[in-house]
C-alpha cells in the first residue's frame, strides 16, 4: 500500500515504528509537498480578489506547477522505499561474501535518487512561493513564510539522506559529483526559504509596531 494514501496518524505511527520505510525520505517528501500545498493556497485565497487582478494570471499559472510538484513530492515516498529497501537488504549480506561491497554501493546510488529528487522539486517549488509571498494576498502572507518553512525543512532532510549514502561509497568520484549537487541544490533552497521567512517575519513584526 502506497503510505501516501493512509490517514496522518497511519503514517505517523509507521514512521515511529522499527519498519526500515517510509523514514527520512519519505518524511521529507511528505514535508515538501505539504509546504508546496501550502503555498497553493495562499495562491487560491488571493486569485478571486479584485486588488490582485493585475497577478491573477502569475498566480494561477505557479497554482498549476505547484499542483504537478505536490503530486511529484507525493510520489517520492514510494520511490524512496523503492530507492531504499535493497540499501536495507543489502547491508544484511553476510560481510565475507566478495559481493557485499559492490552490492552496497550501488544499492546506496540508488538510494540517493529519490532524496536527489526531492531536492530538486523541492527548490522549483520555493521559487514558486517566493511568488505567493511577494504577491499573495496580505492576510495569507503567514501562510506562505510557513510554506517555506516546510520546503527547507524537506530540503534539509533530503540532503542528508544523500550524504548519510555517500559517505561510504568507494568510488569517491561519484561520492563527490552527488554530494556537489546536493550541496548546491540545499545551497539554493536553504537561500530561497530564508530569504522568504525573514522577509515574511519582518514584514509582521512591522506591522505590529506600526500598529502601536
Amino acid at each position: 500500500m502506497d503510505d501516501t494514501q493512509r490517514s496522518c496518524r497511519e503514517f505517523a505511527e509507521i514512521l515511529a515504528s522499527a519498519e526500515p520505510a517510509p523514514g527520512g525520505g519519505g518524511a521529507a517528501a511528505l514535508a515538501g509537498a505539504l509546504g508546496t500545498a501550502l503555498g497553493r493556497m495562499v495562491g487560491a485565497l488571493t486569485i478571486d480578489k479584485k486588488r490582485y487582478t493585475d497577478v491573477r494570471e502569475e498566480l494561477l499559472a505557479r497554482m498549476d506547477a505547484c499542483r504537478a510538484l505536490q503530486e511529484e513530492l507525493l510520489d517520492q515516498v514510494e520511490a524512496d522505499r523503492a530507492g531504499f529497501l535493497p540499501l536495507a537488504a543489502a547491508y544484511s549480506i553476510p560481510k565475507d561474501d566478495p559481493a557485499r561491497p559492490d552490492v552496497i554501493d550501488s544499492a546506496s546510488v540508488t538510494a540517493c535518487r529519490a532524496p536527489m529528487r526531492i531536492l530538486e522539486l523541492c527548490a522549483q517549488s520555493l521559487d514558486a512561493i517566493t511568488v505567493f509571498a511577494e504577491k499573495g494576498s496580505r492576510l495569507a502572507v503567514s501562510d506562505a513564510g510557513c510554506a517555506a518553512v516546510l520546503v527547507k525543512a524537506a530540503a534539509q532532510a533530503a540532503a542528508l539522506n544523500i550524504l548519510i549514502n555517500t559517505k561510504t561509497l568507494r568510488n569517491r568520484v561519484s561520492a563527490d559529483r552527488l554530494n556537489g549537487a546536493c550541496r548546491s541544490l540545499l545551497a539554493r533552497c536553504t537561500a530561497r526559504a530564508d530569504t522568504i521567512y525573514e522577509d515574511v517575519l519582518n514584514g509582521l513584526l512591522t506591522q505590529q509596531t506600526e500598529g502601536h
